[in-house]
């Protein structure tokens, strides 16, 4: 149906059915105030790597229909602030069973439209389940602390309250799983949300809000709790300018990062960033190989190297590089390449062409600069290609000091170089600007202590034994130096999206001062 979320088809050697399954080929809104669907009648088109097809349009928010989302926030947030927490928390879990109940359509809607395999696409639907779980328990956890006075007959605590509206800027890699992060948190905590999607991928925006619908009509939840606006930088220059909306969540690149921060900062608003990675896993000679061969596969080729926590570089002692070369070389000569919906890949497309140039950009960049291809890189052609995103996972031997090396590229392009001491794979490790995930393999307690100390991984994240890729949700994920600084979804997180209050309470019959002042008439 023209001007509907999708194009309505089906193609059932894609099991494309879940777009009927979803119900987006119901409306042609693209703006929420909540509950109700805005339509400008300029569309927003998305089309899938998958096969180069238009998927559907979305409405583009206007500036008009942002200032009545604002409206609607302001206005929700003041009655839901007032919910106790642990009946949002009810809510969030509500959402966590409407998911369950549509993780097979949503996740071949994440596949279908970023183009990351199908596995992964359930999974990221996984990790928003468990997020509401998550948020469930913390709904009866937003502890303050209680403090000695120094006067007597008081007593100090402090205490959490909501910020306000949330802004949420989310990127095409992982469509819907970071959204939840920041959005079922900012719930429990009784903030109220304004999403905007990555322009890549607005029609995985679109199915979960209005999943999110379903459960908050049925509760009657304030008109404006979540809100979504769709469209390119200028809807996300809205928010990052608005002093209506306290606290902005980004995720996306370091340029687009530090545009956030800065705008953000300059209205003294706070900003919550997730940029760029550029990961590393180093290979002791202790390293138990077979480990080493699943970490660094999945770390580099998943998604199609289109995370920010793929592993980038792959840092080798002298005594094992030419093993693992020649595992990694042959391991990569047995990925299947194709069709993200086919359970059979291993690896699907790039979100597109800017992508893919990019891609080939950096190819170059590694010869020009004296690296070698160990392992060909390339464009894909011919039948179930056809929309020119599909590139081959490549390996090169570089340098660590190589400008390539330093600069993140979105695709499955790994760097393999080696070293002779721990301290030097550690100090090449920590080289670049980047300072989100790390990882390392070895069987050595000493080795791993090292990695794990102050001196050693400058990273947010830093696993021993495990890839740079898939962390969980209980502890907090985001990363250092142009990675931002920001911290989502677990551990301590929510205190990102509350303001802290310290609260004295005299219950005497004096009013003696602190630092015993004396002020007497």
């Amino acid at each position: 149906m023209e001007g509907g979320y999708f194009c309505t088809r089906k193609d059932n050697s894609m099991n494309v059915n879940f777009i009927q399954e979803l119900g987006l080929q119901a409306s042609n809104a693209g703006t929420w105030t909540g509950l109700n669907a805005l339509n400008s009648g300029a569309y927003l088109e998305s089309y899938s790597p998958v096969d180069g097809k238009l998927i559907g349009k979305v409405s583009i928010t206007t500036a008009e229909e942002y200032e009545a989302v604002i409206t609607k926030s302001q206005e929700a947030f003041r009655a839901w602030r007032l919910v106790p927490a642990p009946q949002r928390g009810e809510i969030v879990r509500q959402y966590g069973e409407v998911l369950r109940t549509n993780k097979d359509a949503l996740g071949r809607l994440v596949s279908y439209e970023m183009g990351k395999s199908l596995q992964e696409g359930w999974g990221e639907v996984q990790e928003m389940i468990d997020i509401c779980d998550f948020a469930v328990g913390l709904s009866r956890q937003l502890y303050g602390l209680t403090m000695h006075s120094e006067r007597p007959n008081h007593r100090m605590y402090e205490q959490w309250h909501p910020l306000g509206p949330v802004g949420i800027i989310s990127a095409f890699n992982f469509p819907v799983a970071v959204w939840s992060w920041n959005a079922m948190i900012a719930m429990v905590c009784g903030d109220t949300m304004i999403w905007k999607p990555s322009e890549k991928a607005p029609m995985c925006g679109v199915a979960c809000q209005m999943l999110l619908n379903e459960v908050l009509k049925a509760n009657d939840v304030p008109e404006g709790v979540s809100c979504l606006v769709n469209g390119d930088y200028k809807i996300g220059e809205m928010m990052t300018r608005d002093k209506r909306v306290p606290l902005v969540s980004a995720t996306g690149s370091v340029r687009m990062g530090k545009i956030v921060g800065a705008a953000v900062a300059e209205r003294l608003g706070r900003s919550l960033l997730e940029l760029g990675g550029n990961n590393a896993i180093i290979v002791t000679p202790s390293a138990d190989l077979k480990v080493v061969l699943t970490g660094a596969l999945f770390g580099a080729v998943g998604t199609a190297g289109q995370r920010c926590t793929s592993t980038r570089r792959l840092i080798v002692h002298s005594s094992l590089y030419d093993q693992v070369k020649t595992a990694m070389t042959k391991a990569y000569g047995q990925l299947r390449i194709g069709n993200p919906l086919d359970e059979n890949n291993h690896v699907g497309p790039l979100i597109d062409q800017d992508s893919v140039n990019n891609y080939l950009k950096a190819i170059k960049a590694v010869g020009e600069q004296g690296g070698t291809m160990l392992v060909e890189g390339g464009v894909l052609e011919g039948p179930g290609y056809e929309s020119g995103c599909y590139v081959k996972p490549c390996i090169a031997e570089v340098a660590h000091d190589m400008p390539i090396v330093h600069h993140e590229t979105f695709a499955p392009i790994l760097y393999l170089m080696k070293y002779e001491t721990l301290d030097e794979a550690i100090a090449i490790q920590n080289e670049v600007p980047q300072g989100l995930s790390s990882a390392i393999m070895t069987a050595d307690m000493r080795e791993s202590e090292q990695f794990l100390c102050a001196a050693g991984s400058d990273c947010g994240i830093a696993n021993v034994n495990i890839g740079t890729s898939g962390a969980e949700i209980g502890g907090a994920f985001g990363g250092e130096k142009e990675t931002g600084g920001g911290r989502e979804s677990g551990s301590d997180s929510w205190k990102a999206y509350m303001r802290r209050q310290t609260n004295t309470i005299n219950y005497g019959r004096d009013l003696p001062l602190a630092q015993g002042i004396k002020f007497e008439l």
